[in-house]
């Protein structure tokens, strides 16, 4: 992987999870929670959501994986499923 891909994907990374943060914040703000109880609630969304997102993921792409090769012929000599 270049360099220039790994600083995309890492600027990525950083904005995906500063805003996932703000939102704990904002929803833990508005829900009345203030002072250190705030950034523990924080922390405490913001691990929970990456958590969710890292098994959702992956669990997504395979399951379109497995539809596309079950709905689709790859080869020339496979017949399509009939749904």
């Amino acid at each position: 992987m270049s360099k220039k891909m790994k600083m995309i994907l890492t600027i990525l990374s950083l904005v995906l999870i500063f805003s996932i943060t703000m939102t704990s914040f904002g929803i833990a703000y508005v829900k009345g929670i203030r002072g250190i109880g705030l950034l523990g609630i924080s922390f405490f969304f913001t691990g929970a959501v990456v958590i969710v997102l890292a098994q959702l993921i992956p669990a997504g792409v395979l399951f379109v994986l497995m539809i596309r090769s079950a709905l689709s012929s790859i080869g020339s000599n496979e017949m399509p499923v009939r749904v």
